[in-house]
């Protein structure tokens, strides 16, 4: 189960066990990359350093077999990607990020003459001719691209492709590739039909397939390599009481200062839940400011006033209500994903000091 799913479920929870009233809404934030590029690396060239592979053919076939009653059939293969076309579509993705001053494409194969795929890296000599000869900074070089295709035949027919592409950055006058990164990801066609046949007919070809997964695997690395952007749903208390109900309206017009000082009133004369939904809203507002450090620390005080919820219900009671542990395990999600964000904020300012100047 994925986290967006079993965040749905906590809000479900929480909603059926109060009155309170919870809305969605989403934030778009950037997010840092896994390497970071010294500003003076401007200009870069994508080269394709994988050997041919003669008509992408097939490496391994599994029998297709039955392997469920809902599932009439499922064939797992293997391929080579289409290294031209992943190197071309990676060079573009990374383009279109404008993040280089120059993106440069070498899409020639620089191991056409190998007969057979090769681990080796691209030598120091190799790297400083291509980046003299290509007039940039640094080379991002594809070495590898594999894919497993999963062709399963069903009541909900799909055929998804699981692609895995491998690049290395070389920098001139170093020994080795500076970083490797081997990502990967997933693409899928869906197609119905009234039968097996049919269906069969439907989808697509194994050609047409290892062209299209190989374009998509060539932006899988981009935000691996770039910073990125990212968007997150979230969840605002708006019930309770006036201030609440008001401040949920300032929310939706996005005035967020108006509506951080109504929930900031609230927490200071409310007690219990009330203020442990004004300390978290109060995290949300901030979050939104871009203040992520005063987010933060709103959402700890949110997840202090939720563990005491359940101490108290546990001295009382003798046990724990579920909805209170609900909220502790909701306020505490939105807590790690603050603190990510923390974490991240300092890589990601450092990556984008390139366009200090720009402003």
């Amino acid at each position: 189960m994925t986290k967006y799913h079993y965040c749905l479920l906590l809000m479900g929870s929480l909603l059926l066990g109060s009155c309170q009233s919870v809305e969605q809404l989403s934030i778009d934030y950037m997010l840092p990359a896994e390497v970071s590029f010294p500003a003076t690396l401007k200009r870069v060239a994508v080269v394709n350093n994988m050997p041919n592979v003669p008509d992408n053919k097939l490496i391994i076939s599994e029998e297709e077999q039955k392997k469920s009653e809902n599932e009439v059939a499922r064939l797992t293969n293997y391929y080579n990607g289409d290294a031209a076309i992943t190197t071309e579509s990676l060079a573009e993705a990374l383009a279109n990020e404008n993040y280089f001053e120059e993106v440069v494409i070498c899409d020639s194969a620089l191991r056409s003459k190998d007969i057979n795929p090769r681990e080796s890296t691209l030598s120091r000599d190799e790297v400083l001719e291509l980046t003299q000869n290509l007039d940039v900074d640094f080379l991002i070089a594809l070495e590898n691209i594999q894919m497993r295709s999963n062709r399963k035949i069903s009541y909900m027919p799909d055929w998804g492709v699981k692609v895995y592409p491998t690049v290395r950055i070389y920098l001139p006058n170093r020994k080795g590739p500076m970083v490797t990164v081997n990502s990967n990801d997933s693409i899928f066609w869906e197609e119905a039909g009234n039968g097996e046949a049919s269906v069969r007919s439907r989808l697509i070809s194994e050609e047409d397939m290892v062209k299209q997964a190989s374009e998509f695997a060539g932006t899988v690395p981009v935000r691996h390599l770039l910073p990125y952007w990212k968007t997150s749903n979230r969840y605002l208390f708006s019930g309770g009481s006036v201030n609440m109900r008001d401040a949920a309206v300032y929310a939706k017009e996005e005035n967020w200062s108006k509506a951080v000082e109504l929930w900031k009133q609230t927490y200071e004369t409310k007690k219990g839940k009330q203020k442990m939904y004004a300390a978290y809203n109060t995290a949300l507002g901030y979050e939104m400011q871009d203040s992520i450090d005063t987010a933060l620390e709103w959402a700890l005080k949110a997840q202090t006033l939720a563990r005491e919820k359940s101490k108290t219900d546990k001295k009382e009671t003798g046990e724990i209500h579920d909805g209170t542990i609900s909220y502790y395990i909701f306020i505490s999600m939105y807590v790690d994903e603050l603190e990510k964000r923390k974490e991240g904020m300092a890589r990601l300012n450092m990556q984008m000091n390139r366009f200090d100047d720009d402003f």
